[in-house]
């Protein structure tokens, strides 16, 4: 997971026919709607982490609230969530590319033989515990083969996903990382959520589609205003195509040994984005403000 609630807008550049002058057109005029469309993908987080974080999703999607979700095929509750998807063809699932494991007791490796991605484990045999690490230590080869294997394993076991993430953000620490992604997006034909301007243009194409601006949710905002800042960044979107990052499980027993002594992106953390992304208040204001829900399958189509 990236550590953060992010609300991004998406825009996408498109190649028009070969010699003739290129144009530009958002993501909401390739699906048909007017430009100044406001379109929101609502996101879901490190499914497959735990048993919590894979029974909240569900209900959440169940609502019709959150609309997407990615999957960390390297955890302990893969099999659960790629069930829900084999029962749920149409979910809108993504890969979680995972290469660090941050817990204190919970720790999780790779999807490759541990011989092969060696760059990328600890002491332990596990993933390193921050992005910084790994990024430090990885071998990009390494990456790009165990970024590979983790989609593989995702389709072995009948997920079929429709795009790609990175769990904190740790295939964007550097250069190498970041083009090692990319790479495998390419052949795999997967989108990327990925920062227009952070990396030179030679890393990316045209085909790419970019994210332009990124709103985080920290953890200075205390429990109480959870609610008031979700809904007035979302009262202040901007027209576009925006997908709110959320990290949805519940705050019981399991989630909170997990996350014991990390109180940021904890289990009473989590519990606050289900119930916030569950709720009529969240309903209203989609009404409200004519916002609209897509996924990234439907991104995945208007881009092919």
């Amino acid at each position: 997971m990236k550590r953060a609630v992010v609300i991004i807008l998406l825009l996408f550049t498109m190649s028009a026919t070969a010699g003739s002058q290129r144009s530009t057109q958002t993501i909401a005029e390739r699906l048909g709607y007017p430009r100044n469309a406001k379109l929101l993908i609502v996101h879901a987080d490190d499914l497959g982490m735990t048993h919590s974080v894979n029974a909240a999703t569900i209900k959440a999607f169940q609502t019709g609230l959150v609309n997407s979700g990615s999957v960390m095929t390297t955890c302990p509750w893969l099999l659960e969530i790629a069930a829900y998807a084999r029962a749920n063809p149409q979910a809108d699932l993504g890969i979680h590319v995972t290469l660090t494991s941050e817990w204190t007791n919970f720790r999780w490796g790779p999807v490759s033989p541990k011989d092969r991605v060696n760059s990328l484990l600890d002491s332990g045999g596990y993933f390193y515990r921050t992005a910084s690490d790994a990024a430090t230590h990885a071998d990009p080869k390494q990456v790009e083969n165990e970024i590979a294997a983790q989609i593989e394993r995702a389709r072995a076991v009948g997920i079929q996903p429709t795009h790609l993430d990175s769990h904190m953000g740790t295939l964007f620490q550097n250069r190498a990382m970041f083009a090692a992604l990319m790479h495998v997006s390419h052949s795999q034909k997967l989108p990327v959520r990925v920062t227009r301007g952070d990396f030179p243009p030679e890393v990316l194409s045209d085909d790419d589609v970019y994210v332009d601006r990124v709103l985080e949710i920290d953890p200075s905002i205390v429990p109480q205003d959870w609610a008031k800042f979700y809904s007035d960044a979302l009262r202040k979107l901007q027209p576009g195509v925006t997908e709110v990052i959320l990290h949805p499980a519940y705050d019981d027993a399991e989630m909170r040994a997990v996350t014991q002594n990390n109180p940021d992106w904890g289990a009473a953390w989590r519990q606050r984005d289900l119930d916030y992304f569950t709720s009529n208040d969240f309903r209203g204001l989609l009404a409200e403000a004519q916002i609209k829900l897509i996924t990234w399958r439907d991104i995945r189509k208007a881009i092919e």
